[in-house]
């Protein structure tokens, strides 16, 4: 087994707030330096079953974007346990620009191996998953963003005991497994709402379609779009970071925790709620975002 359970707890910590609900943050960024979060949770199952099987030539290869979490997790699990990784990275203008990427160069300094793609042929991911299939049979194919049955099963590890007693479970969605665990295996009395970091209308019937349950509902913080990152969103990050000691990134955990402040405003959470939000870690694409956001001549995340 290559990704061990932890021998710490992760850590459930409190946000103080003036309001008559308690907020607290279970702190999954801290599992792992490199492999941070959902991601590790979603590649627990998929790589530990793999490698179960023995695979005479094992190789992962996954999909992702310029800054993605998951690409970044994969590349340093591969890095761990030795095994060579593959990345189908969209957008063939990074060809001769991934070494200004700090997220494309930790992959390739992890050993792994990247493939850019176009748009257009990123859209057809099953089509490319089914060439690769053919040509590396014997390889771990994981979808973009890690989210398949074993990560929904993966992501069950993320409650335990101590995630029982609250009302509300809440959670950053890009492509719907973490939600999808969190909604299938929490207790029936809880309710689970899915910050939405993308404008996919499909979602909702991919997540149910993982969970089978109706326990969740999705709400819309994407704050303008996908990897948009607005000047009120780097005000949040920096005061969270300076008033509560947590850095969030500002993709999906940064826009997460502002809807969940905006909503407590409005008093959307019933008196007394207990609430639990779940850092999933991402907090490698603050460099990137940093690197972004410098060319603007923007305030920095800090």
């Amino acid at each position: 087994m290559l990704l061990q359970l932890p021998t710490e707890k992760i850590p459930i910590q409190e946000i103080p707030i003036d309001k008559n609900v308690k907020l607290f943050i279970k702190r999954e960024d801290l599992i792992h330096p490199q492999i941070s979060g959902n991601k590790y949770w979603k590649l627990f199952f998929n790589v530990n079953n793999y490698l179960a099987k023995n695979p005479e030539k094992p190789y992962i290869i996954t999909f992702g974007g310029a800054f993605s979490n998951h690409v970044s997790a994969v590349s340093a699990v591969g890095n761990l346990a030795g095994i060579p990784t593959l990345g189908i990275i969209r957008g063939e203008e990074l060809k001769d620009k991934w070494r200004d990427n700090p997220t494309l160069l930790f992959a390739k300094r992890n050993g792994m191996n990247l493939q850019f793609v176009t748009r257009e042929e990123y859209r057809h991911k099953e089509k490319l998953t089914e060439f690769l299939q053919k040509e590396f049979p014997e390889a771990l194919i994981v979808p973009e963003g890690g989210t398949n049955e074993d990560a929904v099963l993966g992501v069950k590890m993320m409650l335990n005991n101590e995630t029982k007693d609250f009302d509300y479970l809440c959670t950053a969605v890009g492509t719907g497994g973490t939600i999808a665990g969190i909604s299938k295996y929490c207790e029936e009395n809880q309710k689970v709402i899915g910050f939405k970091a993308v404008d996919d209308d499909s979602l909702e019937n991919k997540i149910f379609e993982l969970t089978l349950r109706k326990n969740f509902n999705l709400i819309d913080s994407a704050f303008g779009g996908y990897g948009k990152i607005k000047d009120e969103n780097i005000r949040f990050i920096n005061d969270f970071k300076e008033k509560y000691g947590i850095p969030l990134e500002p993709i999906y955990t940064g826009k997460m925790m502002q809807k969940v402040f905006e909503l407590i405003e409005e008093d959307f959470f019933p008196e007394d709620s207990k609430i639990l939000c779940f850092h999933t870690g991402g907090l490698q694409g603050i460099e990137g975002a940093n690197l972004l956001l410098e060319k603007q001549n923007r305030n920095l995340i800090i």
